[in-house]
Parts: structure tokens; sequence; C-alpha cells
């Protein structure tokens, strides 16, 4: 059986350097370090980054795999975009209405971003013992009327059941729902999008600021997505930059002096390793958060961390889940962690466990190690250890710009339209 891993503290001498072929990141790094050394000398080094960034458009962002082409059409069922985009291994994808003339704006060519959890929270949300929709629902769409009187009688306890997403993915409600039937609910991403020219600052503070997790780039022209940046894109992008004057500059600061992290242990939401996993992914969504750590109850100690991606794992593979009476947090970071060692697959975020940092790091350790780690959030410890706080990367990106006074004026003014009936 899967061990849960330890607590990995970062080290310096661990972390690897810039390589010394140019990456487009890099190429936009050192666009970064023309303008730098063209800004003003009595400017402050905070003045500089936000001119620099204000000069460049958002069109000189490295396509982002995320935008390869990935559209999910509005008549694909549930089914077929959970398979899509675990496939692709993206956590969402704008859905292209089918039914929009062929010389629609972008606005009315595309209905929203499809996520994974929202898609999940959604067939969760038809069996509801407290939707006065859920057994005529789930009836009608193939899930059998004992599944659902079970889950009727027995709430939580038979939602957690080993063999519950067995049944739910192979049922006709799963693979009949098109994701455009599901338009409306709660599942749908605010869709805020930068057109092409918009500047880098515009795009960063949207990801830190207003805590906005990836912003589309849209082509008026063409009318239709061009680019995907997402907070992880920036951090990668930093990470590339690494060995520059103007990121050498800003990175040498220690978190500490940042004042990183903000958030303490007392304010980090957790969830117990014998609660259900369920429970995780609802705190997620309700908290509006991309993860949070698994805690032994006794003693408080991190031993693993789920996040937003993770959800898939219940849809593209609840057969794994087959023996357990109940799917507990730590029944599924067991279940997947053998999952993923038995089909070789050693890269995945859940593989790594707990990794933390100290305040003593500095920005640019903390970047190069989640970029190389692929994760979106580093706990911080003491000498000891114990559990101090968490920095996430809409943290990191908050200190590198900041808002200038009446910077957005109107920019938000009709730029984000929702669906009808549209609820959070």
């Amino acid at each position: 059986m899967a061990s849960v891993p330890e607590i990995k503290i970062v080290r310096s001498e661990s972390l690897g350097h810039r390589s010394e072929v140019s990456s487009p990141e890099a190429k936009l790094g050192m666009r970064v370090e023309d303008l730098w050394d063209e800004q003003k000398p009595q400017l402050s080094p905070n003045e500089k980054l936000n001119a620099c960034f204000e000069s460049i458009p958002v069109s000189a962002f490295p396509l982002s795999s995320d935008s390869q082409d990935i559209e999910l059409r509005s008549d694909t069922s549930l089914a077929e975009a959970v398979e899509t985009l675990s496939k692709l291994k993206v956590l969402s994808a704008p859905v292209v209405d089918v039914d929009a003339p062929e010389d629609a704006s972008w606005i009315d060519r595309y209905i929203g971003i499809v996520e994974f959890p929202g898609i999940v929270v959604w067939l969760l949300h038809q069996l509801d013992p407290t939707s006065p929709r859920s057994p005529a629902v789930a009836g009608s769409n193939g899930v059998s009327h004992d599944f659902t009187a079970d889950i009727l009688d027995n709430g939580d306890s038979a939602v957690t059941s080993g063999n519950f997403f067995e049944v739910l993915t192979s049922s006709e409600l799963y693979k009949n729902t098109k994701v455009r039937d599901i338009s409306g609910t709660f599942r749908w991403a605010p869709f805020l999008a930068l057109q092409k020219e918009n500047s880098f600052l515009t795009m960063l503070l949207l990801l830190s600021k207003y805590k906005m997790k990836s912003i589309p780039v849209v082509d008026l022209g063409e009318a239709k997505i061009e680019n995907i940046i997402t907070q992880s894109g920036v951090i990668h992008m930093l990470a590339e930059c690494a060995g520059l004057h103007w990121f050498e500059d800003w990175g040498v600061k220690t978190l500490s002096e940042v004042g990183l992290p903000t958030m303490s242990k007392d304010h980090i939401i957790k969830i117990y390793e014998d609660e259900p996993v369920l429970q995780a992914f609802k705190l997620m969504r309700r908290k509006r958060i991309g993860g949070l750590p698994v805690v032994e109850r006794q003693t408080e100690k991190p031993v693993g961390n789920i996040s937003l991606r993770d959800v898939h794992f219940l849809l593209t593979a609840p057969e794994i889940y087959h023996d357990y009476r109940s799917i507990t947090t730590k029944n599924f970071l067991v279940a997947v962690r053998e999952h993923l060692e038995k089909h070789g697959d050693t890269s995945a975020p859940i593989l790594s466990g707990v990794i933390a940092c100290t305040k003593n790091h500095t920005l640019k350790e903390l970047i190069l190690m989640l970029d190389a780690e692929k994760i979106h959030r580093m706990y911080v410890v003491d000498d000891s250890g114990n559990l101090e706080g968490l920095i996430t990367l809409r943290d990191i990106i908050a200190r590198l710009v900041h808002e200038p006074p009446g910077y957005f004026g109107d920019f938000f003014d009709g730029v984000m339209p929702l669906p009808q009936n549209y609820r959070v």
C-alpha cells in the first residue's frame, strides 16, 4: 500500500537554475530587462516593474497548453468533457455555442468556461436530497431508483461509499447530459477576457489582487480565444527569468521581508483525514480556494494535500475506490497514489505530499520550487516543522506589481457577461 509522504522542506541547494537555452518565457524576461534599464533612475524598483509590465501587451505572453485548440462544444456530453479535460490534463476549457451564427462576436460565440469541479458539483446537486428535483432527475437519467433512494435515506454515507462514482459514471445522467444543459448553474467560472493589446500589468493585477486563476485573451478579429494565461503560467515565466537583473533584484528578498505569508495557521482551511473526500472539494468550492491540507485529527500534523485538479480522479478512475467502505480523504490519497504508481505516472503533484518552506526562503527559491514541483501553494513551517502559514501563487504575483490609483476606471463595466440564471 502507498505510504503517506513526509513533509518536504525546500532546500536551496536542490533547486535548479535557468537553462542557457532561451525559452519564450526567458526571452520575454529579457524584454523586461531592456525596459528596466530604460526606466528613470529616481523610480523605485516596484515602480520600475509596474512601468515595464505596463509597456508589454498580453499578446506577447507565450501560448499556453490550455489554449492549444482546447475548446468544448456545447453539445459535448459530460462524460466526453471529463475525458477530454483529463486526457489534456487541464482543469477547465471554454465552451463554444454550436448554435451561434458564424459571424458571432466572441461574447456570443462562447457561453462560459466549464470546470472539472463544477461538473462534479452539478452531478451531486442532482442527487442532493435537499433538492426537489433530485429524485426525478436521477430516475429519468439512468441512475436507479434504489440508488437514489439510498442517497435520500443515507445522505453523506451513501455519497461517500466506495462504489458511488462507479454507479454515477455508468449512468445515463452522466453519459447523456450535455455541457449546455448545465449552463446557468454554479459550475460556470467568471468569464472576463482581455484583448490582445491589454497590458501585462492589467493581467498581473487580475491574477493577483482580483483573484482570477486564469484569463482568456481574445482576438476580436477572429472572435475567438487566442490564449489562456494562468497563475501557474506566470510563475513559470518568472522561474525562466532567474539570472536576469530585474528578477534577481526582486527575487533576493526573503518571504518575511515582503510580508509573507499573509495567511496564518489559524486561518488555513483544512480537512481531517477521516472526513469524506467530497467535503474537501465542497470546501474548496465554497471558500473559493484551490487546495487544502489533509491533517491528522489528534496531532493536527499535515499528511497530504488535496487540490481542485485532483477532483478528476473521482470521475476518471472510480474503480480504484471500490474496496473502500467509504471514500475518506486518507483513502482518496492512498488510492490515487497507488493508481498513479501502478500506471507509472510519477509526475502528478498529488504524489509530492506536503511541500514546505520557511520565512527565510527567498522569493526566487519559492518560485523555482513551485515551478519545478508544478504545485499551486506552499506551506510555511518553523524550524521544528510546525505549520506557520500558507503562500499561494496569487500571493507571489501580488508582490510583483501594485495597482496605481484609478488604474482600471470603468474596465469592469459590461465585460463579464454571465449566463442566464447564473448563481454562485
